[in-house]
């Protein structure tokens, strides 16, 4: 392992609040507004300071990517989730051993997917009702993240069933609906831009392959009106891109 893998891999275990399944946060309390909004991240404790000071933070506005020969997404997912927590955050599943992510030669296992209202990513400035994020860890504890935004129209049955069974309230995780698929949150064609980032929440851990399908999907407006009830608005502000490239598959 190189030195920059293993800087990922303690910062990806030690640093990711939301790869934990307990609806506990551990850490500074953070939120998405006021005083401990994203603005004063940096300043709510020392493991968060690269909030305010690192280089590749997440998300981004994408703009001008470029084409290159990247390796496909091979998604080996379950066709079930474990558990539905309301982690005063967001709404989150959590999987149970067994789904996987391989990119090129690495493989990573799929712990979680949360949501988050309006997109975090923009494309070439455009935002987007909501955006999913499916993280993926490897055993060496580096990060890959798939991002699919949401867009409104015909209804997505898997994000059906998870508004109408997403906690009312924070609280510890439940028994997930038996008929979420995640499988069904992806568009048919798997096209990505990928760039390297960090967590879009604190400590803000620069720690993520970042995989953002190109493709929205679509969902109905209704289920995102419900979602907003709980989460109007989660979704940390575009960060300066710092001259990094941002690759999309052809």
């Amino acid at each position: 392992m190189n030195r920059r893998d293993a800087l990922k891999a303690f910062a990806g275990l030690a640093l990711c609040p939301l790869c934990r399944p307990a609806f506990a946060a551990e850490g500074a309390h953070w939120s998405y507004q006021g005083a401990t909004g994203p603005a004063k991240w940096g300043d709510l404790d020392a493991a968060s300071k690269v909030c305010a000071i690192g280089q590749q933070q997440s998300p981004i506005d994408i703009i001008a990517p470029v084409k290159a020969q990247l390796p496909p997404l091979k998604l080996g997912w379950a066709k079930s989730a474990d558990t539905i927590v309301n982690n005063g955050h967001t709404i989150q599943l959590n999987f149970a051993e067994g789904s996987t992510l391989t990119l090129g030669d690495r493989k990573y296992k799929l712990l979680q997917v949360h949501f988050h209202r309006p997109s975090e990513h923009l494309v070439a400035g455009r935002s987007f009702p909501m955006e999913a994020h499916f993280v993926h860890r490897a055993d060496s504890g580096a990060l890959a993240v798939l991002g699919v935004l949401m867009s409104t129209g015909k209804p997505n049955a898997a994000f059906a069933s998870v508004v109408a069974t997403m906690p009312a309230k924070e609280g510890p995780p439940v028994k997930a609906d038996a008929s979420f698929n995640p499988n069904d949150m992806l568009p048919k064609k798997l096209t990505y831009y990928r760039y390297s980032g960090s967590l879009t929440t604190p400590p803000c851990a620069e720690t993520v392959e970042w995989l953002v399908l190109t493709t929205p999907i679509t969902v109905a407006e209704t289920d995102v009106a419900a979602f907003a009830k709980l989460y109007p608005m989660n979704a940390r502000p575009v960060q300066r891109d710092n001259r990094r490239y941002v690759l999309v598959s052809g």
